[in-house]
């Protein structure tokens, strides 16, 4: 499926509490943890999906990520807003990539600020967790050896 390489920041409310994107362009770590920071929040929570170089006995070459954009976004802000009503979030800034990805590149970012670090580690897994179960986003795994093979979200 063809995805947009738009690489703006969507702000999904007036106050800017949620930014969210899916990108063809590398996603920055320190801009991501820098949106959520708060006076008011003691922790921030970082989680970085990136590429491996070996899966199972496998050496990866590279990654495809393909999405139904519009889907996978109105469903990353179903997410979200679940996880916010579960947990404290004060901010969430979420990137994921689509296109081609090599080891080490970053596939997906999602910074978290809450009140206590507890709460974020929690919401920050059920969020990721979440993610990889219903959202339209899919991934070619392809092989040093030359095959490929597409993984189910859920695998």
């Amino acid at each position: 499926m063809p995805s947009k390489t738009d690489s703006s920041t969507e702000n999904d409310n007036d106050d800017g509490q949620i930014q969210l994107r899916i990108t063809r362009e590398p996603i920055d770590d320190a801009d991501l943890t820098k949106s959520v920071r708060s006076n008011r929040c003691g922790a921030v929570v970082l989680f970085l999906g990136t590429v491996r170089e070996i899966t199972g006995e496998k050496k990866t070459a590279s990654l495809e990520y393909e999405a139904y954009e519009e889907m996978a976004m109105t469903e990353l802000r179903r997410l979200i807003e679940l996880t916010r009503q579960k947990w404290p979030v004060e901010k969430v800034s979420l990137a994921h990539r689509v296109g081609h990805l090599d080891p080490g590149d970053i596939a997906i970012g999602i910074a978290i600020s809450t009140p206590h670090r507890q709460e974020g580690f929690e919401a920050a897994r059920f969020l990721m967790d979440r993610i990889k179960e219903t959202v339209p986003i899919w991934k070619k795994e392809n092989w040093a050896d030359g095959s490929a093979d597409w993984v189910h979200p859920e695998d």
